[in-house]
């Protein structure tokens, strides 16, 4: 089982094992160390669109940062379990977008961090192929999560990473 963190310092109603499955499922289904870890962090819609601009140059809000970890030299590798990456996740961002498009925001939670926990993995939406590897990857982890993929282009109206 990875290592998986969450932080929700604001109290925001979560469920952190259905989360925790998530990031499990995305990971099982990858050649990834089983101790490797992952953190989510919960955060306001402020906090995150301020990492969006000063990360991506892009000064707007948004619902999900992946932000993946950078390898550590040999010698340590040896001696740290692996680390993925952090997931920032705006909760009220993310939250209005469930209710907007009339989703469990529960199962809008999952979506997102299957989505980025794909990112912290190299998967990335940059191109029409890497896109459509990307995307089989995400319904077939939604699928196995009992999440109908058609909540997905909602994630599309957005924008995220």
């Amino acid at each position: 089982m990875s290592n998986i963190e969450i932080q929700n310092e604001h109290q925001f109603e979560i469920d952190e094992s259905g989360l925790r499955l998530a990031i499990q499922t995305v990971i099982n289904r990858h050649d990834v160390d089983a101790e490797s870890g992952v953190t989510v962090v919960f955060a306001t819609d402020e906090a995150v669109h301020d990492l969006n601009k000063q990360h991506r140059n892009i000064d707007a809000p948004t619902d999900i940062l992946s932000f993946p970890a950078d390898p550590l030299p040999l010698e340590l590798a040896e001696e740290e379990a692996p680390y993925s990456g952090d997931l920032i996740i705006a909760y009220p961002y993310a939250s209005s977008q469930a209710k907007k498009h009339k989703h469990r925001l529960h199962d809008s939670l999952a979506l997102l961090v299957v989505h980025g926990t794909l990112h912290l993995l190299g998967y990335d939406h940059d191109t029409p192929e890497n896109r459509a590897e990307m995307w089989a990857e995400q319904s077939a982890a939604l699928k196995t999560l009992g999440i109908d993929d058609s909540i997905v282009p909602a994630l599309e109206d957005s924008s995220h990473d």
